[in-house]
């Protein structure tokens, strides 16, 4: 089934640092897309109580209500096109739905109170990640505003059909954001039952190389954009979380071979979301299909 994906950012929010974290880096991206901003809090309905007593708790409607009227107040500076949004739905539900006709959903790497992003920690990261219509940026808790503008991003590629789809989106991120981009293609020897000569690892090495170069001119085709190609031993993860402390947004896809692709459907992509110290964006492949595909000069509109 096609959906239509408009120039939208969808950011959810808890009240947490995290999710005031993630909203500060939706507000921005809404920005340089020129898109809207949809800000949803979603709240529990309170339980039946014996002893009469007043529910309370952030995730409460007038608690969540609130949430919302102090998010306003954050990006009513940086974006002028923005709407606030309760809801009684699950999170998990909820930013899937919204996923079908958004070009980003933006989440805080942790939350409070069981919100958005605290469930992130279990089965929620891996399930909107992987069933999400669009790509879903997750932002930690660290100072955003040293990441913004995004001047270095870092695109994990290991040949896949959903790695390419998210070398597609970072080439076009990269142009939005006039960032240079790094793609790096992973190759770890550990634990190999028969381990090759050094001869033969640089060998291995010079052929990831080549593939990768390949697939970035195919990406770049028709986009001016600084990119570096990189093929490095070690392990995905580890790699991914070092690069984290020195770039200001890392792009990986959903699904891959093993590589950094398909990290994200196993416990390294819980590593990658809690120990990267800069925003990842995880894109699963039907993002091929919708989002921004024409380029960041979007056609569409709103109105």
């Amino acid at each position: 089934m096609a959906y239509r994906h408009e120039n939208l950012v969808v950011c959810g929010i808890d009240g947490s640092e995290f999710s005031l974290n993630a909203l500060e880096w939706a507000a921005q991206e809404a920005k340089v897309r020129g898109a809207h901003l949809d800000i949803v809090a979603c709240y529990e309905r309170p339980g039946y109580s014996p002893a009469g007593d007043e529910p309370s708790g952030p995730l409460l409607e007038a608690g969540a209500q609130k949430i919302l009227e102090n998010a306003e107040q954050q990006v009513k500076d940086t974006v002028l096109d923005y709407a606030l949004h309760l809801s009684a739905e699950d999170p998990t539900s909820e930013l899937i739905q919204r996923s079908k006709s958004a070009a980003r959903l933006v989440l805080g790497a942790r939350g409070g109170s069981g919100g958005f992003a605290d469930r992130l920690l279990g089965s929620v990261a891996s399930t909107v990640s992987s069933r999400s219509y669009c790509s879903v940026v997750i932002v930690p808790s660290g100072p955003v505003r040293e990441v913004l503008p995004v001047k270095h991003i870092v695109c994990g590629v290991d040949g896949s059909e959903s790695s390419l789809v998210a070398l597609d989106l970072a080439v076009r991120e990269a142009v939005r954001w006039g960032a240079r981009l790094s793609c790096v293609g992973a190759v770890s020897f550990a634990g190999g039952a028969w381990l090759p000569g050094g001869g033969y690892h640089q060998e291995v090495l010079d052929d990831v190389r080549e593939g990768l170069k390949e697939a970035v001119e195919n990406a770049r085709q028709g986009y001016d954009v600084d990119i570096r190609c990189h093929a490095i031993e070690g392990n995905p993860a580890a790699l991914m979380t070092e690069f984290s402390t020195a770039v200001d947004l890392l792009v990986v896809g959903s699904r891959g071979r093993g590589g950094f692709a398909g990290l994200l459907l196993g416990s390294t992509s819980q590593s990658i979301i809690q120990h990267a110290t800069c925003p990842v964006a995880v894109v699963p492949r039907r993002t091929r299909n919708n989002e921004d595909i024409g380029g960041p000069a979007v056609p569409w509109s709103r109105v």
